[in-house]
């Protein structure tokens, strides 16, 4: 299969995945995508902007998997309102779940945090997570993640990711990656009936 992992980070949701696919990574922030890269060296990554790339080569993949930023959906930026300033909640989330709906014949997921107000597309809550899929997404329980400032192997070990790289905002890269187990639940939910190509 050909996957497309959009704002890729540095690839919590792709890390239980395995080898036997290919897949294109894009991620905007070049440090980032250099340790998505030592993570993942087989996989082709794009260093870009994920929401143009999406538009310009979409019908090249047949399984996409977007997470585009959080934080402008975040109930936990809501609730701090006297550190942050009241921002737009950016609508390139429902953008890419209306586009993908509606364009792309291959299986899709989009992943964002469950916002701080009801949803204009109804999604799948799963952990802290809300999913837009065009398939169905077994129940399943995983644990729910703190946004406490914990320090950043102890997150990276309860995901099962390595921690041993230097960057700017560790802790916030580290706590914004897809648990690994909840990325292989959703991908095997989008193929239940095709538990080979897995």
């Amino acid at each position: 299969m050909k996957i497309l992992n959009l704002y890729a980070g540095i690839g919590g949701n792709r890390k239980l995945w395995g080898e036997k696919h290919e897949v294109t990574a894009v991620e905007i922030d070049e440090k980032i995508a250099h340790i998505y890269k030592d993570f993942f060296p087989n996989d082709k990554v794009i260093i870009g902007d994920a929401h143009i790339y999406l538009l310009d080569h979409f019908k090249e993949f047949d399984f996409i998997w977007s997470s585009p930023p959080c934080p402008s959906h975040s109930r936990v930026r809501f609730i701090n309102q006297i550190q942050n300033k009241p921002i737009y909640p950016e609508m390139s989330l429902y953008q890419e779940i209306i586009f993908l709906q509606n364009y792309f014949k291959g299986m899709f997921v989009v992943e964002n945090v469950i916002p701080f107000y009801e949803p204009l597309i109804p999604g799948k809550k799963c952990g802290r997570h809300l999913f837009w899929t065009n398939f169905i997404i077994a129940d399943k329980t995983f644990p729910t993640e703190s946004h406490s400032s914990s320090i950043a192997t102890k997150i990276a070990k309860r995901k099962g990711i390595t921690s041993n790289f230097k960057i700017k905002n560790k802790v916030k890269v580290i706590r914004n990656a897809v648990n690994p187990e909840l990325g292989l639940h959703v991908f095997r939910c989008a193929f239940k009936d095709k538990q080979e190509t897995l």
